[in-house]
């Protein structure tokens, strides 16, 4: 019964589209997570990146991803 709706609504796109989901949620909790256990150059950037990644739902995780990485703190042993 399951598999006939789905292949009536369109079969593989509801799949994909259920899978890229599934995808992005998880990027979006990672970001969130590493933004939260992670220490910044300013203590202003955790807040900021917080709000970039809740108000920027599309774009946020991938801004964080390739530019959020380089205003933390690095630590030299």
């Amino acid at each position: 019964m399951t598999l006939s709706f789905i292949q009536n609504m369109g079969g593989g796109f509801i799949i994909i589209f259920l899978l890229f989901g599934i995808l992005y949620a998880i990027l979006w909790i990672y970001c969130l997570v590493d933004i939260i256990r992670s220490e910044f150059k300013d203590p202003n950037m955790k807040i900021i990146w917080i709000v970039i990644l809740l108000f920027a739902q599309g774009i946020g995780p991938i801004v964080y991803l390739v530019l959020g990485k380089g205003t933390k703190t690095t630590y030299s042993s």
